[in-house]
């Protein structure tokens, strides 16, 4: 069951000018930046009340948010919401007609197990579901 929204991520690309800026700029608290292989992502979390603003920009000029950038100068690029069982969620989602990026979850930040709706099924909007791992916040 969908239990909240996790993040919004935004699409950047200068992580660290983008780092600096939700820190010095905006006073939020930074919790760090993390390599995501399986994604080709370097993401950054400045955790809110009940939520976080993610900066993920592409690991080595490579995988999709790479391709994002090519077309766009950066912004919002994703919602995240949280489940308590994706697999059932995935399920139930698939269902209902709703097309996924993948065939199933694959390993993201914070050790999450993570999927993305595909924007044609969300009105444009992509959409990330993730099962928090045991060291999530």
């Amino acid at each position: 069951m969908i239990t909240g929204l996790d993040h919004i991520a935004v699409a950047v690309p200068d992580l660290e000018k983008a780092i600096k800026r939700f820190l010095e700029d905006f006073g939020l608290t930074y919790e760090g930046t993390e390599e995501v292989e399986t994604a080709k992502t370097s993401t950054a979390f400045f955790p809110l009340k009940s939520t976080s603003i993610e900066l993920v920009s592409p690991l080595r000029g490579e995988g999709p948010i790479a391709k994002y950038l090519e077309k766009k100068p950066g912004g919002l690029h994703h919602l995240c919401f949280s489940t308590d069982d994706i697999i059932a969620d995935v399920v139930r989602l698939k269902a209902l007609g709703y097309q996924f990026l993948s065939d199933a979850p694959s390993l993201g930040a914070h050790n999450c197990q993570v999927i993305f709706i595909h924007p044609k099924s969300c009105d444009g909007v992509l959409i990330e579901l993730s099962q928090p791992g045991d060291d999530h916040h």
